[in-house]
Formats: structure tokens, sequence, C-alpha cells
């Protein structure tokens, strides 16, 4: 399965697009094959992120492992700070 990470190209909060950031890097730096999906590209892909991730307000960064939903910025630092990241990619 592949990692999907759902993300904003657009945005003015600077909190975003930091956590969109660390997500990436992490990704980068560990050599984690993603795809990275911007929800600005139309309303149907951020109607799409926030149905798989079963959350009609959810903002990105979303992350997803094929279908299965890892979760938000704030579950990934959970697990940062857990040392438990594998288990939130669900890798």
């Amino acid at each position: 399965m592949a990692i999907t990470v759902y993300f904003s190209s657009v945005s003015a909060s600077r909190e975003l697009k930091q956590h969109q950031t660390e997500i990436f890097q992490y990704l980068d730096a560990k050599k984690i094959e993603y795809k990275a999906v911007d929800i600005t590209q139309g309303s149907e892909v951020k109607e799409e992120m926030r149905k798989k991730s079963g959350n009609p307000s959810a903002m990105p960064p979303q992350v997803f492992n094929g279908d299965v939903y890892c979760g938000d910025y704030s579950k990934f630092f959970e697990a940062l700070e857990l040392e438990k990241v594998e288990e939130f990619f669900k890798l």
C-alpha cells in the first residue's frame, strides 16, 4: 500500500503549512514513498479527503495508507513523541 497525504498548497495559515512540511520531511528523511494530493485542485478532492477520514470538517494534512486512515497532524505528532511513527503510518 502507498501512503497518501492530503495537503493544501494554498493556505494563509503558517501553522498548517508547518504541519504539512513536518510530515513530508519525515517521509522524505525515512525514504518512505508517498503520494501528495492537493485539495485545492477541486472541491471533489477535499470532499474525498473528508469522506475517507470520516470527518465532514477535516482539514489537511490528512494521512492514509491505501484506504486505511492513519490520522491528522496531531496524531502524527503524538506518534512522533511516543516513537511510534511506523505504527501511525501502518507500516
